[in-house]
């Protein structure tokens, strides 16, 4: 991992921190990596005075502060927990490498920036679950808080440890170690919970999360069992006690506009992943890219107002120093308003020497003129996505984009001064051919020939285009029609990876193509992790064990102690990743409710092994239960 600039706090009299209030000490932080990771007081931080607070509740992203400072979701229930008068939130993240081994010799206790407080001293642990392979660092994170690893193992002084994001929509290979599950959006459902828990006060842990597990969204492991049948699929999920949900329905906020919003980020002290302000323009999509799981699960599209998305960005340029803002979203070109708000932030960010960054583009004239407005004097290479190399399989994903799409708006991009292309494919997609790999060259071929077709030669940057083709390893995953796929082997991954590359070595502009592509042992695991059952919690754990954690940096994942903890646990990854499933399997997370119905997910499936596209939730309705949430792009579609 590389360094990346500091930017030094600016401090004086009694901001100045002292090493006396840090639970790490001033020796400590001259011998470690960044020590301005863990000395918290940064700009928009939140500080209460304890004794003013009912409720300590510390917020943690799993992977080191770079990554976890960079994630918009824990900004936002940072916000809404510090706006409650009786709550201070904190923050916490996994400690480097350099940090862990000297927390475990000293055996200094995991603590919240803030404060600097130890974490077992709070209420609640909130952990956010982005990624399969952090899945060890939570197990770190525990450890290091001294707070027993198991969730049955608590005492009445331990926080209450609730998991949340995308990973909780299938909870089970974590259920071990979470007393609760937070499934949907965040903003929904907290404050019912806070209040439970003071409710609680004396009633001990075990009926505190008893009366927990029957409010909407939450789901509480150890008021559940599973029985599995001789072929190790599960013939039977169920509650234990009368009361307990036998489903369990995601949060979802449907008013995107009057909600929470962090006007006020909290600034860190070092350059993170994604060093700019984040104007969260929509949630949900409304392509239905059939391997996409977050196009399934934060369904219905909900569009935030103008308005509103104008206040915001203004309050954020005033309350923070930032350089850049970026709009997120799934895929910004659907927003309908757009252009008016690009309009907006162009005039405002102008006089405030301000980037503005466009993310989730499409590649039609619209977003390339869109693009222009905010690059119109240095041209950033552009990101494009076609995910497969042949319309057949293109099909198959439903990916919703024809080779002249493509071609088109590589020339409009070309025409408009652009000389380099990102392209993202995957690799060992359902249905995956020969001649679709070989595409995936023909295809980055075609853009590099696009390129010399369109622009004359006095007007070339360097002579030539620069195509750069990446590649990664398609990852089945849970609530998407392609959870029933097969995933396929290392082998399998690494053959298709030399097959792109050699045929990248054939085309007759390759010389202005550079070819990457991902690791396959990860790749494979992260498909075991994604559609496992609780049987792999004893895994999670052996690996922990064995001396495993950051498994998501390359440097630091061990492939054969993954499969080693698999073999002692008598488990294989051929069963959880590579056989094709049978419609009429129990999955592990079918007693979740994601709002998409697994009917919906049945007909795609076969849509997609038939090679048939199904249109957008604008151009036509294709039912995929997510309107019963009511409002939405699906009654617009209906015309509501």
């Amino acid at each position: 991992m590389e360094a990346p600039a500091s930017r030094k706090p600016d401090l004086n009299g009694d901001e100045m921190i002292m090493s006396e209030k840090l639970a790490l000490t001033d020796d400590i932080l001259m011998k470690i990596e960044k020590p301005e990771r863990y000395i918290g007081n940064e700009v928009n931080s939140v500080v209460k005075d304890r004794s003013r607070v009912k409720l300590r509740f510390a917020m943690c992203f799993p992977d080191v502060y770079e990554i976890g400072m960079s994630h918009l979701g824990i900004q936002i229930l940072y916000d809404m927990f510090n706006s409650m008068e009786d709550v201070w939130c904190e923050r916490v993240y996994s400690p480097w490498v350099d940090l862990d081994a000297v927390m475990r010799e000293q055996h200094i206790p995991l603590f919240a920036l803030e404060s600097q407080d130890p974490i077992k001293e709070f209420d609640f642990l909130g952990i956010t679950l982005q990624y399969e392979m952090c899945y060890t660092n939570i197990l770190q994170v525990l450890d290091l808080a001294q707070i027993p690893i198991n969730a049955v193992d608590r005492g009445e002084d331990c926080p209450i440890v609730i998991g949340g994001g995308p990973c909780a929509y299938n909870p089970e290979p974590l259920a071990d170690f979470f007393d609760i599950f937070y499934i949907g959006e965040g903003e929904t459902r907290y404050h019912d919970l806070l209040s439970l828990y003071k409710e609680c006060k004396g009633l001990g842990r075990v009926e505190f999360l008893r009366r927990a597990a029957k409010l909407p969204g939450l789901y509480v492991p150890r008021f559940y069992d599973v029985r599995y049948k001789e072929d190790g699929t599960i013939e039977r999920f169920y509650p234990l006690e009368e009361g307990i949900p036998a489903v369990i329905q995601k949060e979802i906020v449907m008013d995107v506009s009057d909600t929470y919003y962090p006007t006020k980020p909290v600034i860190p002290f070092i350059k993170v992943t994604q060093d700019r302000l984040v104007l969260e323009i929509q949630r949900g999509c409304i392509r239905g890219c059939r391997f996409c799981q977050a196009g399934q699960l934060y369904r219905p599209v909900r569009e935030r107002d103008l308005e509103t998305l104008k206040k915001y960005a203004l309050e954020m340029l005033e309350t923070t120093g930032y350089e850049e803002i970026s709009l997120s979203s799934l895929s910004s070109s659907d927003y309908s308003r757009l252009p008016e708000l690009v309009d907006f932030l162009i005039e405002e960010c102008s006089k405030r020497h301000v980037n503005i960054s466009l993310p989730s583009l499409r590649i039609d004239a619209f977003s390339l003129d869109v693009m222009s407005k905010v690059q119109d004097v240095k041209k950033s290479s552009l990101t494009f996505a076609p995910e497969a190399g042949s319309q057949r399989l293109r099909n198959v994903i439903n990916k919703g984009l024809t080779e002249e799409d493509i071609l088109k708006g590589a020339a409009l991009a070309f025409e408009g001064g652009w000389s380099r292309v990102k392209l993202y494919f995957m690799l060992g997609l359902p249905t995956e051919t020969p001649e679709d790999i070989r595409g995936i060259a023909e295809l980055s071929n075609k853009i590099a020939a696009t390129y010399f077709d369109t622009v004359p030669k006095e007007r070339r940057a360097g002579g030539r285009v620069q195509i750069v083709a990446s590649t990664s390893f398609f990852v089945p995953k849970p609530f998407t029609p392609f959870q029933w796929a097969g995933q396929c082997t290392k082998e399998d991954f690494l053959d298709k990876a030399y097959q792109t590359r050699t045929a990248m070595s054939e085309q007759l502009n390759q010389k202005s193509i550079k070819y990457n592509w991902h690791e396959a042992d990860a790749s494979v695991m992260e498909g075991v992790l994604a559609r496992g059952d609780r049987r792999l919690c004893q895994v999670i754990r052996k690996v922990y064990e064995k001396g495993g954690f950051y498994d998501a940096w390359g440097e630091y994942y061990d492939n054969d102690r993954w499969l080693e903890a698999l073999a002692e646990c008598g488990l294989s990854a051929d069963f959880y990743a590579h056989r094709e499933r049978p419609l009429d399997e129990i999955l592990p997370w079918d007693f979740i409710d994601c709002g998409v119905t697994k009917e919906f997910l049945k007909r795609e499936w076969e849509k997609a092994k038939r090679e048939e596209v199904s249109e957008n939730c604008r151009q036509k309705c294709q039912g995929c239960g997510a309107a019963k949430f009511g409002g939405g792009i699906c009654f617009q579609a209906k015309g509501e």
